[in-house]
């Protein structure tokens, strides 16, 4: 059977990382890797307590310093692809994306799709819990990305992706820019651009319960500009 992995970055997830990692491990042929960017709240204690019990299904990385959330997945990435893995996870450790999803989603991946994305505007707007001020402003960020890439995405911004590994062995991930809110739409958009398939799967958004969000209007509207720069790197060949 193919291998599946879902890689959960965590900084400062004490209060999550075991209720997401016990979802996640109900959910058949799936395997959890944690990369954990030194959190000082001991997230890491929790994961390796979960480790004995689960020695075949749960892995973890520590890195030595918190660098953003795109590098800790490209450290994820390659860790997939060393340990041939054919289909490789993005999610969110803040019980924000549901692990019941995954089934559906890999069974995409298992057809013909390259990426599937957990996409909360294919069908409405479907998030709960957050301030009508944020979902405006990432779901206007999320037309603004569609417009000015052109990319037939709904939820370009999405952190809810699978994909194959082929399709991540396709691009030089050294060569991912991008480490923060940008780096998500970095992925679909030099994807798409090779002329992979995707496929948008509906799922519902639910805002943290627990814990302290990483996530604020600034860092949206610093990414904005990296849209721009990603199309003038694809029309100068330097992606």
């Amino acid at each position: 059977m193919n291998k599946a992995l879902v890689i959960i970055p965590t900084y400062n997830e004490v209060e999550n990382i075991q209720k997401i990692i016990e979802l996640t491990l109900r959910v058949e042929d799936f395997n959890i890797l944690v990369v954990d960017d030194s959190s000082p709240d001991g997230t890491i204690d929790v994961v390796k307590g979960l480790v004995e019990n689960h020695p075949n299904r749960i892995f973890y990385v520590e890195r030595k310093s918190k660098e953003g959330l795109g590098k800790a997945y490209i450290h994820g990435f390659n860790w997939a692809i060393e340990n041939k893995y054919d289909f490789i996870f993005e999610m969110d450790a803040d019980l924000s994306h549901d692990p019941k999803e995954l089934a559906p989603m890999l069974s995409y991946l298992r057809e013909d799709k390259d990426m599937v994305i957990g996409s909360r505007y294919i069908k409405g707007i479907n998030v709960v819990n957050w301030p009508m001020s944020r979902i405006l402003l990432s779901y206007l960020a999320s037309l603004y990305v569609r417009w000015t890439t052109f990319m037939p995405i709904k939820d370009p911004t999405a952190g809810f992706v699978g994909y194959r590994r082929t399709a991540l062995e396709a691009l030089n991930l050294e060569k991912i820019k991008f480490v923060g809110y940008a780096f998500q739409i970095e992925m679909k958009f030099k994807l798409w651009k090779r002329g992979f398939n995707c496929v948008e799967h509906p799922i519902v958004f639910t805002n943290r319960i627990r814990g302290a969000s990483k996530m604020n209007g600034k860092i949206i509207w610093e990414a904005l500009p990296s849209v721009l720069i990603l199309q003038l790197d694809h029309l100068l060949n330097r992606d």
